[in-house]
């Protein structure tokens, strides 16, 4: 048994005219006011400050290296959100070295975060945040040198030919030398080689005959060239000093 009206199907010629081209208009409306609007356009999202070394802590439930590494996945990809890509120049520096910062405490054995600094954001084309991300290598590097002197000698190499600022390159270099007794004879080296590069040769020479005489030196191939590039420097004082005694 069917109930009255329910199945009942109205044709379109019932519609009073008015109402019709009234539901035509509307329509017709929609439609212009749907093509005259801009395409969607995805905005960035500011990168938020790091949270405290505390609540992080707290929160890591005994796990701070899986912390850390939470912490960096989420900084690495933040450039890459939904429907736009945010170069690395125009993040907040402040805020990123927050991030790397908050990381390297809770998993002080880790160098990404360093090497992040050094070779991620440190190369954006911006003299003064590449300044930014080498100065907090260098920072953190006086904390435990011996196993961040790799991120600092970056640094100083980004110093010397980016940055065309050796002298910031030489204090890099020094520090390495100086403190990082466990560095790779190269690493060591540099101070010597920018200090030639600046025309200090005295200096270099006094550098590279203290490191052969200390007995730092022992492999017989590095050994050999670093006597060797002593030699020439004691050739190039010495025509200096005949010219001046001729004089």
């Amino acid at each position: 048994m069917k109930l009255a009206g329910l199945t009942d199907e109205r044709s379109l010629g019932v519609v009073p005219p008015g109402v019709a081209m009234l539901l035509a208009i509307m329509l017709a409306l929609q439609l212009f006011w749907h093509g005259v609007q801009p395409a969607p356009a995805a905005r960035a999202t500011a990168l938020q400050p790091a949270p405290g070394i505390t609540g992080l802590r707290t929160a890591s439930f005994g796990e701070p290296v899986v912390t850390a590494q939470m912490l960096l996945l989420y900084l690495q990809a933040f450039d890459n959100q939904p429907g736009i890509s945010i170069p690395f120049r125009e993040l907040d520096y402040d805020r990123v070295t927050g991030w790397l910062n908050s990381a390297l405490h809770l998993d002080p054995h880790s160098g990404y975060a360093l090497m992040m600094a050094s070779q991620l954001y440190g190369q954006v084309a911006d003299a003064g945040k590449q300044r930014a991300m080498c100065g907090f290598v260098h920072a953190r590097f006086l904390e435990a040198p011996d196993a961040r002197w790799r991120w600092l000698a970056h640094c100083a190499i980004m110093a010397k030919h980016r940055l065309q600022d050796p002298s910031l390159a030489l204090r890099y270099a020094a520090d390495i030398t100086r403190h990082a007794g466990k560095a790779s004879g190269w690493a060591r080296q540099m101070q010597i080689f920018i200090l030639e590069d600046l025309g200090e040769t005295e200096s270099a020479k006094v550098l590279l005959g203290g490191l052969i005489a200390n007995g730092e030196v022992t492999d017989p191939s590095e050994l050999h060239f670093l006597t060797e590039r002593l030699q020439a420097l004691e050739n190039v004082r010495k025509p200096a000093a005949a010219s001046k005694f001729r004089h």
